[in-house]
C-alpha cells in the first residue's frame, strides 16, 4: 500500500520543523514547504525579522529539511497574501477596526491556498505545527478541532474558520505535547531550531508599528480627529484613528487628570471616544461572518466558553442565532475591551465549537 503524502508550512521555526518530523516517523511521505509571502520587505530588514515571512525563515527550513532527507519548495503565495492579509489589515483599521491577520493568513493562505496547491499536486494532506488537534467524531458524523494539550499554547482560537473539508484534508501533529517537549525532540533529532525563539509581532510589520505601515502603504490619509467622552464633549485631538485600539489607556498622547480610556472609535466621524473603565466593560456582542465546526450551524440558545482574543480567557455566555446568519453573544459577566474585527471564538470543553468576527458589542 502506497504511503500518504503530506505537505508540510515549514515556518523555520520548532513546531513546523518537528511537526515534519513526527510525520515522518508516522510513515507519511513528507514534502517540505515554505510559502513566499511578503516579499516587498527590505532584506536588511528580513534577515533581522524572526518571523515566518523572514528570509532567514527559509534558510532555517531548508536546513531542517536537509537534516530530515525530505524534498524542500518555496511556492509564491505573495499575491493571495497581498490581498487576504495585508490589504484587509490596513483597510480594517481605517474602518476603526482591530483586525487579526494571523486569523486572515490561516483561513485564506494556509488552509485554503495551500492545501488547493497539494491537491493539485497529488499530495494527500497539509500539515502545520500548530498547537491544537483534529479528530473525527463518529458519532456526530464531524470531524472536531480540540484544543491541545497545553492551555498555554493552544491556538485553537486562530483556527476556528477551517471547514469540514479542510479539517478532512490536515493533519496536526503537535498538539500532543508540551512546547518543551516539542524543544526536547528537536534536539534529540539534532535540530538546529530547538532553542529558536518563538517568533511574536505581526511578520509584515515592522517594529509592530501599525499606523506607520498603514500611512506608508495606503493612499488613505490618516488625519487627526477629535477626542470626545461619552456624552461627546470634545476632550482634545488625536492623530487619526489608526492609532487606536478599544481598552487602549496607554499612549493616548495627552494628559487627563485621571486614566481615560478608548472606549469606542467612530470612523464615520473621525473622533475616538474615551471614558473610565467601567465604559470599556460590556455583557454582550453580536458576531458576523460565523463557521460552525463541532455543529452544523445554530439553530437555538447554546451554552459555551467564549474567548474574545488569543489572550483572554473563555469566559461563560450564552449565544443566539441572529437574522442573516449572525450571532448575538451574552456573557454571563461584563467583559473588557470587546473589539469589532476581532473573533469570537466557542468552546465546549476542548471542542471547538465555532467562531466569528465581532461586528459590536451590546451592554
Amino acid at each position: 500500500m502506497a504511503k500518504k503524502s503530506v505537505m508540510v508550512g515549514m515556518s523555520g521555526g520548532v513546531d513546523s520543523s518537528v511537526a515534519a518530523a513526527v510525520l515522518l516517523q508516522k510513515g507519511y511521505e513528507v514534502i517540505g514547504v515554505t510559502m513566499q509571502i511578503w516579499p516587498d520587505m527590505d532584506e536588511e530588514v528580513q534577515k533581522s525579522e524572526g518571523g515566518c515571512c523572514s528570509l532567514s525563515a527559509v534558510d532555517d527550513a531548508r536546513r531542517v529539511a536537509d537534516r530530515l532527507g525530505i524534498p524542500y519548495y518555496v511556492m509564491n503565495f505573495k499575491d493571495v497574501f497581498q490581498r487576504r492579509v495585508v490589504d484587509y489589515f490596513k483597510e480594517e483599521y481605517i474602518k476603526g477596526r482591530t483586525p487579526n491577520p494571523c486569523i486572515a493568513c490561516n483561513r485564506h493562505v494556509k488552509f485554503d491556498a495551500m492545501l488547493k496547491k497539494a491537491g493539485a499536486m497529488g499530495i494527500d494532506y497539509i500539515s502545520t505545527g500548530h498547537y491544537a488537534k483534529i479528530e473525527y467524531c463518529e458519532k456526530r458524523g464531524r470531524f472536531l478541532l480540540k484544543k491541545s494539550v497545553t492551555d498555554k499554547k493552544d491556538q485553537t482560537y486562530a483556527l476556528y474558520n477551517l471547514t469540514q473539508a479542510q479539517l478532512a484534508r490536515t493533519l496536526m501533529p503537535i498538539g500532543d505535547y508540551t512546547k518543551d517537549r516539542i524543544r526536547e525532540i528537536a534536539a534529540e533529532i539534532g535540530l538546529a531550531v530547538a532553542s529558536k525563539p518563538d517568533s511574536q509581532e505581526i511578520c509584515f510589520v515592522e517594529d509592530n508599528d501599525y499606523a506607520s505601515f498603514i500611512s506608508k502603504n495606503t493612499q488613505h490619509r490618516i488625519v487627526p480627529g477629535n477626542f470626545v467622552d461619552v456624552s461627546g464633549n470634545v476632550l482634545g485631538k488625536h492623530r487619526g484613528i489608526v492609532h487606536y485600539t478599544i481598552g487602549q489607556r496607554k499612549g493616548l498622547g495627552i494628559a487627563f487628570g485621571k486614566p481615560m480610556f478608548v472606549a469606542e472609535i467612530d470612523a464615520a466621524s473621525n473622533t475616538v471616544v474615551l471614558g473610565d473603565e467601567s465604559e470599556v466593560f460590556s455583557t454582550g456582542l453580536i458576531a458576523e461572518d460565523m463557521n460552525f465546526i463541532s455543529i452544523d450551524g445554530l439553530t437555538d440558545e447554546m451554552r459555551v466558553k467564549a474567548k474574545v482574543r488569543y489572550s483572554a480567557s473563555e469566559l461563560w455566555a450564552s449565544i443566539y442565532p441572529m437574522e442573516g446568519g449572525r450571532v448575538r453573544v451574552v456573557f454571563d459577566e461584563p467583559v473588557r475591551a470587546i473589539t469589532p474585527g476581532q473573533s469570537v471564538v466557542f468552546y465546549e470543553d476542548d471542542i471547538v465549537v465555532g467562531g466569528g468576527t465581532i461586528l459590536s458589542r451590546a451592554h
